[in-house]
């Protein structure tokens, strides 16, 4: 994989991390009475930065490990970026609101969170499977040429 590419998905990979941490302060206001909502909703605010972030992050390092085409390794990169943004707001705006979005449904909030979530579904399988194909194509390369 393109060296450019892994930084970028490096670089939002640390970002998306950065939000799941600014979303620790009103999970921890929320654990101590001091604001109202759900604790289970915030911890997943929480959570889904730190996770996604790492997956971007962990992907971007596999990468060299990875053979695909510059159109494929873009694709990948914008898919997996997508799903960990998508996450983090999404979750983040789920709690603020007391909304899921497991549904297309009013409020508003609700509708955006769906809608979020839903990108970063597609997003995360786009770059999931690229990053199969590209992993695998990769090891059938090695084989090929007789390398261990």
């Amino acid at each position: 994989m393109d060296s450019a590419v892994r930084a970028r998905m490096l670089f939002h990979g640390v970002v998306v991390i950065l939000l799941g941490l600014l979303a620790g302060i009103p999970f921890a206001f929320v654990i101590s009475g001091e604001l109202a909502g759900s604790v289970r909703a915030w911890r997943m605010a929480h959570l889904e930065g730190v996770l996604n972030g790492l997956l971007v992050m962990a992907v971007a390092a596999a990468g060299g490990r990875m053979s695909l085409s510059a159109q494929q390794q873009r694709w990948l990169a914008r898919g997996l970026i997508v799903a960990a943004y998508g996450n983090v707001v999404a979750s983040s705006v789920g709690a603020s609101f007391g909304v899921r979005g497991l549904t297309p449904t009013l409020p508003l909030s609700n509708l955006f969170v769906f809608l979020l979530f839903t990108l970063a579904i597609v997003g995360v399988f786009l770059g999931l499977g690229l990053a199969a194909w590209g992993v695998r194509r990769w090891l059938q390369e090695r084989a090929a040429s007789g390398s261990s």
